[in-house]
């Protein structure tokens, strides 16, 4: 059987999760705050986001999330990996 290469796998998944960040991003700076409320409370139904999305985010700030991001998508993409490789040996 095959298996997945953990690393590239990690890659792939932290990258998406990056680039997922990176769409929130953009949908808050071209949209406004009732903007975004309308695109996520649309996207998340029945959750209503107006209270708890916060506009004021430095950049650093949105930086350090974004890397937060890749790591911890990479460690599930990783985790995946290495859990069906384990799997397909038995």
């Amino acid at each position: 059987m095959n298996t997945i290469n953990i690393r590239k796998f990690g890659f792939a998944f932290g990258l998406t999760g990056a680039l997922l960040y990176l769409g929130c991003i953009i949908v808050m700076s071209l949209a406004g705050r009732e903007g975004t409320v309308q695109f996520f409370n649309s996207l998340i139904h029945g959750i209503d986001t107006a209270a708890i999305i916060r506009m004021e985010i430095p950049w650093w700030k949105a930086l350090i999330g974004l890397v937060e991001t890749f790591i911890l998508a990479w460690l599930i993409g990783a985790c995946i990996a290495g859990f069906y490789n384990v799997a397909m040996k038995k």
